[in-house]
C-alpha cells in the first residue's frame, strides 16, 4: 500500500511536470527564440509585483499567470500609490531587495519613477495597444477605466442623477442644505489618484474650478481611497461622489443595490494602470514574462472579464474593453496619454500651488 501510494506520487509529480512543460509554450505568434525567455524565468522562480490594484481583483491574473507558467510564482504585494512610491524609491536607493515590477493607478507618479528607474522592454504584444498606452518602451497602460459618479440609489431619484459636471454641480449647489457634508472625491493631498484625476479634470475642463466652486459650497467630504466612498455612498452617509474609479464601482454595484454608477456625457476621464520593469529587477526575465502576459490577449481577457477592470485593448471578449467603452460613451471618452506631460505638476512648486487653488475653492 505504502509502495502504491509513492508511486501514485512519484506519477503525480511527474504528470505534473509534464503539463508545466506542456503549458509553459511560446505564444502564438511570438518568436521560438522567446522559449529562452521562458526558461530563463523558471531558472528565476518568480516574480516580485508591487502594485495598488486590490489583491481581490488581482487574484484571477496572478492565478492565470502561474497556470501558465507554473514554475514562476507571483509574490504580489498589494499596497497604495504614495507607499509604494516611497517604498521603491527607498529600496532603489538602498540597493536592496525590490520590486521586479510596478503595477500602478497613479499613472503621474508610476510614470516618474518609469523615467528613472525602468527597463527597456520592447513587448511582442504592442501592436495590440493603443498608442497613448505606451513610453518608450518601458511604461505601459494596461486597463481603461473611465472616472464616474456614483450615488445612493434609495436617497436619490433616478431622473435626478446627473449626467455631466456641470449638471453634477448645479444639482449640489441648488440644494446646499440637502447635500451639506454629502459630497465625496478624494483628497488631492492625500492620494496620488485624486491628484492626477484632479489636474486632468483642469487640464480638459476650462470651468473645472467653477465646478469645484459649485460643490463645495455644499460641503465637499474628501477621502483617500474608494472603498471608504463607496461606503458612506452606500450607506447613505454621503449621497453622491465623483471621480470614482468606473471599475471598482461596476463591481460594487452589482452586488450593492444601495450604489449607482453614472458616466459623464460631457467627458469621461479614463485611467489606465500603469506597469513598468525595474533596471535592477533581480527577476528580469519573469518580470518580462508577466509583463507580456499582462499585456497579452489571455491575460487582459482575465483583467476584463474575471478582474473587471476594463481591458486597454480592443479584441476582448465581450464590451469590457477599449472597443466597448468606445460604443457606450464614444466621443466623450478622454483617456489619459502615458506620456510626460503626466509629471508636469509634480514639480513641487506647481503640484502646491494647485492643491492651493483647490483647497481654496473647494472650500476647504
Amino acid at each position: 500500500m505504502l509502495h502504491t501510494t509513492r508511486l501514485a506520487a512519484v506519477c503525480a509529480a511527474a504528470f505534473s511536470v509534464a503539463c508545466g512543460s506542456a503549458l509553459a509554450q511560446v505564444p502564438n505568434g511570438y518568436p521560438a527564440t522567446y522559449q529562452k525567455l521562458i526558461d530563463a524565468a523558471k531558472k528565476e522562480g518568480k516574480v516580485v509585483v508591487y502594485s495598488t490594484t486590490d489583491t481581490k481583483a488581482a487574484t484571477p491574473v496572478v492565478k492565470d499567470f502561474e497556470a501558465l507558467y507554473p514554475d514562476v510564482k507571483v509574490e504580489y504585494n498589494d499596497m497604495n500609490s504614495t507607499e509604494i512610491y516611497n517604498r521603491y524609491i527607498s529600496e532603489q536607493a538602498a540597493g536592496g531587495a525590490s520590486g521586479d515590477v510596478v503595477w500602478s493607478s497613479s499613472m503621474d507618479s508610476a510614470l516618474k519613477l518609469a523615467a528613472d528607474y525602468a527597463l527597456a522592454y520592447k513587448s511582442e504584444e504592442t501592436p495590440k495597444l493603443p498608442a497613448w498606452s505606451m513610453w518608450k518602451d518601458k511604461a505601459y497602460g494596461t486597463t481603461f477605466e473611465p472616472a464616474v459618479f456614483i450615488y445612493n440609489t434609495r436617497l436619490i431619484k433616478k431622473e435626478e442623477v446627473p449626467t455631466t459636471h456641470a449638471a453634477f454641480a448645479k444639482l449640489v449647489s441648488s440644494q446646499a442644505e440637502r447635500f451639506k457634508n454629502k459630497v465625496t472625491t478624494y483628497d488631492i493631498e492625500k492620494s496620488a489618484v485624486g491628484f492626477m484625476f484632479a489636474v486632468q479634470d483642469n487640464l480638459d475642463d476650462p470651468n473645472y474650478f467653477d465646478f469645484v466652486r459649485d460643490v463645495g459650497h455644499a460641503g465637499l467630504v474628501v477621502q483617500s481611497s474608494t472603498g471608504t466612498m463607496m461606503e458612506r455612498v452606500s450607506s447613505g452617509e454621503n449621497l453622491i461622489g465623483y471621480n470614482i474609479l468606473g471599475s471598482y464601482a461596476e463591481t460594487r454595484a452589482k452586488k450593492d443595490p444601495s450604489i449607482g454608477v453614472a458616466y459623464p456625457t460631457d467627458y469621461v476621464l479614463v485611467l489606465s494602470r500603469v506597469a513598468f520593469i525595474s533596471k535592477k529587477a533581480k527577476h528580469k526575465n519573469a518580470a518580462k514574462l508577466w509583463m507580456d502576459y499582462l499585456l497579452s490577449k489571455r491575460g487582459q481577457n482575465v483583467l476584463a472579464n474575471k478582474a473587471d477592470l476594463a481591458s486597454v485593448r480592443d479584441d476582448i471578449d465581450g464590451d469590457n474593453d477599449v472597443d466597448g467603452m468606445t460604443k457606450k460613451l464614444g466621443k466623450a471618452l478622454k483617456p489619459i496619454p502615458v506620456n510626460e506631460s503626466l509629471l508636469d505638476y509634480l514639480q513641487q512648486d506647481k503640484r502646491l500651488a494647485f492643491i492651493k487653488k483647490w483647497r481654496t475653492a473647494a472650500g476647504k
